[in-house]
């Protein structure tokens, strides 16, 4: 069973601890740091209201659960005696955990990237009792050393200026300031796009590509699946066989190596190496739920089961340890863990990791032979970049050599490598199971849930597993149920009973995307009702009326600026998301205004679409969308009724970007037909289930054959 917070708060009470200001917090992250002798708050007016009372800085803390130079930081420096009494005697200390709080992490990650140029986890902030920034950083070492200023010397400068030279910090708090909203305004000014765009972007991508083991550039990768999500588009719009191999290829390396979890299914944070080999080790849920989906995609466009089996088995790790029992998604697992034989031995991997000598006792000896071979295991380790030295003379798992060669080297078929190998997992991970496991972060995120209801819903679509289709249904009525109100407002966050913070622009357009795609799985007009209404409060919460989607919802009177971000990263960006999902709901009810809404975010956008198409896929895959045939696909039939499942079939199992499918029924009419969607004129020809296979709502001639 994974560690959970709960466990902690009780061993921290048992030892004897004292708790500061985030004891009654729900955040795992916060609740983690609630017996640091640093006095934390939490954020909101009382500890604004003590920096002017008592005339300190704020000194604002930003991370969470899983982040592994989170807990470095934390165990150098705030449960350090010294530091901990020198920050309470001379600043306010806030604490806020990214995940709870984007709106704040995306306002204050802006400014520390405006200042040093780059940006990380954890984030560390002094700010003036305005709230306003004047330093910024990320990870800082107790004590200065190799040129790395350490964070008690920061401390002392910082406390020093403050009570000598405090016009200045107001001047960087100033500088700063106006450069963001410069920045915020120069980003949004509107212009034309073009289709140049589309193909601009697929040039980036190509100039920057790995050509040997994929992905972009040399090391860190990270994934980004909207990268590949647009090549896959690009190809189909192009019919460019390179866009296609370059996702194959990257792909086939990302499972291949030691980011995907060989044993139990899932994908880590990113690689740090070049070669997808040696991961930072924290599962996060929005990491599962985009690749899963593109590795569903990349199926559908190549037909091999590699791609289809990972995505499975990412499903299936999501189902297994990943689910609550009100059907929510938890947020991560840690990257760092105990060892089985000392608790007090911690560290980054320890759960995944294997000694050559612990392979070869728990298989036999020709299956250890096999496997090691396979997943080039090592009696000296196989940590080739280990710039930390976390890894000596241990082995991550990786495929280091395929089944044929195995067979080759072996003197055995290629179906017995695969069996014995499928074996020596199901023992190995049996064996994993009796590990301490790495620290749950069990709060559910409404824009997560969302990306994973997508997954399983597509993930139906394909495999017909019907497991997958009632697990996404689980979640869209667990989250209408604890993160809904009756307006159709969300809430940011559950957990422990609680629903709190105010939903974001993502929470919103991940949940819209999650119902249209769970719409299309079930054919459940409910959900598409709902993506309706949901909409149309997100319209009314985050519009800006010089265009595009404000990120946050401006309810919080201390957030100084709400940003209008494009950027696509690890998860795709709120306008970006919406940009799709506004275009899909047009050609599902014919409303043009959702179309005419879509259109104005690509010239709100366009200096960053122009400049970086190759930061803004998924919003270039939307001005893709939005410059196609748009396809609909009509389907007049019973959807229980095997005629019917054979058409579907066919539609799921073939790559089919700008499309949307539309299933006649009884149910269907009564929402489409007062939105101009005449299905009534949609019937089954010789009782057959019929599709209708539309472009702009003109349709050929109707056919009711899957070939």
């Amino acid at each position: 069973m994974a560690s959970t917070i709960t466990d902690f708060i009780r061993k921290q009470q048992t030892a004897g601890y004292t708790p500061n200001g985030l004891i009654h917090e729900k955040s795992p992250y916060l609740l983690q740091h609630a017996f640091n002798p640093v006095h934390w708050h939490p954020w909101g007016e009382e500890a604004c209201k003590l920096s002017r009372q008592q005339d300190r800085p704020i000194f604002l803390s930003i991370g969470y659960s899983t982040c592994h130079w989170c807990h470095v930081m934390a165990h150098e420096s705030f449960e350090d005696k010294e530091i901990a009494r020198y920050l309470n005697e001379n600043f306010i200390c806030i604490k806020v955990d990214r995940e709870e709080r984007p709106d704040l992490d995306g306002l204050y990650m802006a400014a520390t990237q405006a200042m040093t140029g780059s940006g990380g986890w954890p984030m560390s902030v002094f700010l003036m009792d305005d709230l306003k920034p004047f330093y910024t950083g990320t990870y800082f070492p107790p004590k200065t050393t190799h040129g790395r200023p350490g964070f008690l010397d920061v401390l002392h400068t910082i406390a020093r200026l403050w009570k000598e030279d405090r016009d200045k910090l107001r001047e960087s708090a100033t500088t700063i300031t106006g450069e963001l909203i410069n920045q915020n305004t120069r980003s949004t000014t509107g212009g034309e796009v073009s289709e140049k765009v589309i193909h601009q972007g697929f040039k980036q991508f190509a100039a920057a590509y790995d050509l040997k083991f994929g992905g972009i550039g040399k090391g860190p990768k990270f994934p980004r699946p909207s990268m590949y999500h647009q090549l896959l588009r690009y190809y189909h719009r192009a019919n460019n066989i390179q866009a296609k191999d370059m996702v194959l290829h990257s792909l086939r390396k990302m499972a291949e190596g030691g980011m995907y979890d060989h044993l139990g299914g899932g994908f880590h944070r990113y690689s740090v190496d070049g070669e997808w080999r040696v991961p930072h080790f924290e599962k996060m849920l929005s990491d599962q739920a985009t690749l899963a989906t593109l590795y569903l995609e990349t199926y559908q466009v190549s037909h091999d089961p590699f791609y289809l089996n990972i995505a499975e088995d990412t499903l299936n790790y999501v189902m297994r340890d990943m689910t609550s029992k009100e059907g929510g998604f938890y947020s991560a697992e840690d990257a760092d863990s105990t060892s089985k034989e000392d608790d007090k031995i911690h560290g980054e991997g320890l759960f995944y990791i294997w000694d050559y000598a612990e392979v070869e006792t728990i298989l036999d000896k020709e299956s250890a032979a096999v496997f090691n071979y396979i997943y080039g295991v090592k009696v000296g380790g196989n940590a080739l970049h280990d710039p930390l030295g976390e890894f000596h003379y241990k082995n991550i798992l990786f495929q280091e050599h395929s089944y044929a060669e195995a067979a080759l080297k072996f003197s055995i078929s290629e179906v017995s490598a695969q069996n014995i190998c499928k074996k020596a997992k199901e023992s190995l991970f049996t064996a994993r199971e009796q590990r301490p496991r790495p620290h749950l972060d069990d709060k559910i995120i409404t824009a997560w849930n969302g990306l994973m209801i997508t997954a399983f819903a597509k993930g139906y679509q394909i495999t017909e597993n019907a497991k997958y289709l009632e697990t996404a249904t689980t979640c869209a009525a667990f989250i209408v149920h604890h993160l809904m109100q009756d307006n159709f407002r969300l809430f940011r966050r559950y957990r422990d009973g609680e629903a709190n913070f105010a939903g974001q622009l993502e929470d919103y357009a991940f949940l819209i995307q999650g119902l249209l795609d769970l719409h299309e799985a079930s054919f459940e007009v409910k959900w598409l009702q709902l993506a309706v209404d949901v909409q149309k409060q997100q319209d009314n919460v985050f519009n800006d009326e010089d265009g595009g989607y404000f990120d946050t919802s401006g309810q919080d009177p201390s957030i100084f600026m709400r940003l209008k971000d494009d950027y696509d990263g690890a998860e795709p960006s709120g306008n970006s998301v919406s940009a799709i999902n506004l275009l899909r709901l047009a050609y599902m009810t014919a409303n043009e205004a959702y179309k005419d809404k879509a259109m104005d975010l690509f010239g709100v956008f366009s200096e960053g679409l122009n400049t970086s198409p190759l930061g803004r896929p998924c919003l270039v895959a939307a001005l893709d969308f939005s410059s196609s045939k748009a396809m609909q696909i009509i389907i007049a039939g019973d959807p229980e009724q095997d005629d019917t499942k054979r058409l579907l079939s066919v539609i799921h199992n073939t790559y089919l970007p700008n499309t949307i499918t539309i299933m006649a029924t009884p149910e269907s009419l009564s929402f489409f037909e007062p939105n101009r969607v005449a299905l009534e004129y949609v019937t089954p020809l010789d009782n057959k289930a019929t599709a209708y296979v539309c472009e702009n709502y003109t349709c050929q001639t109707p056919v009711n054959t899957p070939s």
